[in-house]
C-alpha cells in the first residue's frame, strides 16, 4: 500500500481472502461499520500510524480529501511520538546504568529539602540509613556532624552560585560519597527552586562481600582477596599492609599472587581491572 494514499474499504478487504472477510462480518458489520477511508503515513525509522474514517454509510470522496490535508499533521504527530519513544527509552537506559553502578543524584533546594531524585537514590534509602528523607521532604544525613556541614554547605550555594563542589565521605564500609555543587539551571517543572545537585556513588556490598566476590572471580586465597580489595581502593601497599596487621614483606608476596591471579602487571592496573569488572554492576 502506498504512503499517504486513501483507500476505501473494498481497496482494502481482499475477496479470497477469510481473514479479511471475517474483520468485516465478524468485527465491522456488526457494529454498524460498512464503509471505511483509511490512510497511512510512515516515519523514516519505520513506524506506521493509520488514520481512518468509519461509518454505517458511504462516505464519500470529501472525507477522502480530509484524510488526505490530515496526513502531513499525523506525519508530524507521529514524529513527535518516536521521537519521545526514543528518548523514553534512552532515559530508562540511562537509568538503568546508574543504578547498575550505583550512581544517583537529587536537587535540593536552600532549605535542603528534596526537589527531585532518581530511583536509585528512593532504593538507597530503603536499604541504608546513611542518608533519609526527613521531615518536610529535607535530606538527613545520619551523622549529626555531616548534617550540619551539608546544611551550610546548601546555605552558601544560595548565595554563592559559583561556590566550589565539594565531596563528603557518608560510609567507608560499604563505601559511599557524595558530591554537592551548585545547581546552574531550573526546572519549570519543579515546585521550588533548586540551588544544589548532589551526586551519590556507593557500594551496596560490604568489604567481606567484596573479597568473596574477588575469591569466586579470580581464584584468590582469602587472604589475598582481603589485600586485592584495599589496594584496589588506592592505597599504597605498606598503608594496606598496616591496615590489615600484614608485615610488609608479607603483603608484597600476597601482591604478587595478586598481579599473577587477575592479570595486572602493577597496582594501577589491578585498580582498572577490579572496577571495570563485573564487581562494578554487581
Amino acid at each position: 500500500m502506498r504512503e499517504g494514499r486513501v483507500y476505501a474499504l473494498a481497496e482494502l478487504i481482499e475477496a479470497g481472502n477469510p481473514v479479511h472477510q471475517s474483520f468485516l462480518t465478524d468485527l465491522m458489520v456488526p457494529q454498524g461499520m460498512t464503509d471505511m477511508r483509511s490512510v497511512r503515513v510512515t516515519e523514516p525509522s519505520g513506524v506506521d500510524a493509520w488514520l481512518s474514517c468509519v461509518g454505517g454509510r458511504s462516505i464519500g470522496p470529501a472525507v477522502g480529501a480530509l484524510l488526505t490535508g490530515l496526513a502531513a499533521h499525523l506525519r508530524i504527530a507521529l514524529r513527535a511520538f518516536v521521537a519521545l519513544e526514543r528518548e523514553r527509552l534512552r532515559s530508562t537506559l540511562t537509568s538503568e546504568a546508574f543504578g547498575r553502578l550505583n550512581f544517583g543524584w537529587l536537587t535540593l533546594d536552600a532549605r535542603c529539602r528534596i526537589i527531585d531524585m532518581t530511583a536509585h537514590v528512593d532504593q538507597l534509602f530503603q536499604r541504608t540509613s546513611l542518608l533519609r528523607r526527613g521531615r518536610y521532604d529535607r535530606l538527613t544525613p545520619e551523622s549529626p556532624g555531616l548534617d550540619r556541614e551539608l546544611t551550610a554547605l546548601i546555605k552558601n550555594f544560595a548565595v554563592d552560585p559559583d561556590a566550589r563542589p565539594r565531596a563528603l565521605n557518608l560510609s567507608r564500609d560499604p563505601w559511599m560519597d557524595m558530591l554537592v555543587a551548585p545547581m546552574r539551571g531550573g526546572s519549570v517543572a519543579a515546585g521550588s527552586t533548586p540551588v544544589a545537585i548532589a551526586y551519590l556513588s556507593g557500594d551496596r556490598w560490604s568489604q567481606a562481600d567484596r573479597c568473596d566476590q574477588l575469591v569466586d572471580l579470580f581464584g584468590l586465597l582469602p587472604s589475598e582477596a582481603r589485600l586485592a580489595w584495599v589496594i584496589a581502593q588506592g592505597i599504597p601497599i605498606k598503608d594496606a599492609a598496616q591496615t590489615l596487621g600484614l608485615t610488609v614483606e608479607t603483603a608484597r608476596n600476597y601482591s604478587k599472587r595478586i598481579y599473577a591471579k587477575t592479570g595486572a602487571r602493577g597496582q594501577a592496573e589491578l585498580v582498572r581491572i577490579v572496577l571495570t569488572s563485573v564487581l562494578a554492576i554487581a
